[in-house]
């Protein structure tokens, strides 16, 4: 067997994303994009919630039922992270295109601002609600 053929043999493979670890401002992206479709469904559940408020009381009582089960405090959960995700992790691209905050350590110390301030900001907010209710 000739050099080539072995060298071509014992080439590494190329990495998954099972063993690559994405760095934090690419989760952070990538969760961006994911929070937007998830407000887009959770826009959608508040139109069905208007419509059915202004169909009638009947269908009114079919989309409270659904949105006051634990399914649904989930998903009401869920759309209130992925909104106060999506709202600081815009302002802070919009700090990125003043020109503020690119150099490495700061997208770092960013992302985690946003990270624990969505999830601190959503359980104020859910907190709130149930002390509303």
């Amino acid at each position: 067997m000739s050099d080539t053929q072995t060298a071509k043999r014992q080439r590494p493979l190329s990495p998954h994303l099972q063993v690559y670890r994405l760095p934090l401002p690419a989760i952070a992206s990538i969760t961006h994009r994911i929070t937007g479709v998830g407000l887009t469904v959770g826009t959608l559940v508040l139109a069905w919630w208007l419509i059915a408020a202004a169909a009638g009381p009947d269908a009114y009582e079919t989309v409270s039922a659904f949105l006051g089960s634990p399914i649904g405090w989930l998903l009401l959960a869920g759309w209130v992270w992925a909104l106060w995700y999506h709202t600081l992790n815009g302002v802070r691209h919009l700090f990125w295109d003043a020109g503020k905050g690119l150099e490495l350590q700061a997208v770092y110390q960013g992302g985690y601002v946003v990270w624990g301030g969505s999830v601190a900001l959503t359980v104020i907010t859910i907190i709130a609600a149930i002390v509303a209710a």
